[in-house]
């Protein structure tokens, strides 16, 4: 379930309007509307955390949306895949929570994903079967 349905279906549960859930945690009722449909998330960490607070959820819960992928993950690779799988996201979501990032974050995760990307494709590399490799190496 996305960020979204779930801020939608906690509210109609607690039967609250848009606009008492907006006064509730101190944004427009424009702001929730668009969190309700898809449009936009919450820029502080503030509004997440007064929306779980009258929810009634933790925090995490709100930010998890990759619950779906979390399963696949889990049924190809196993409960350690799904752990590690959970780690990267919490970990990239934490750099995005804040808002905008600083340059040198946006650099730091540039630079940490290219590495990611380099590690996956030299393990990929060692399972590749030798006739699909070329001359120089290179798959």
């Amino acid at each position: 379930m996305k960020f979204g349905e779930k801020v939608r279906k906690l509210r109609k549960d607690m039967k609250l309007s848009q606009g008492e859930l907006a006064e509730k945690i101190g944004v427009s009722g424009r702001s929730v509307a668009s969190y309700e449909a898809g449009i936009s998330y919450p820029r502080y960490k503030e509004t997440y955390d007064a929306l779980a607070a009258v929810l009634g959820v933790d925090v995490n819960y709100l930010r998890m949306e990759d619950e779906e992928f979390l399963e696949d993950v889990g049924k190809q690779f196993g409960s350690r895949g799904q752990r590690q799988a959970q780690a990267i996201l919490s970990e990239a979501r934490q750099l995005f929570a804040g808002g905008e990032l600083s340059d040198e974050d946006q650099i730091a995760f540039l630079t940490e994903m290219q590495q990611l990307f380099l590690d996956s494709k030299q393990r990929a590399k060692k399972y590749t079967p030798r006739i699909y490799l070329r001359e120089d190496g290179e798959e």
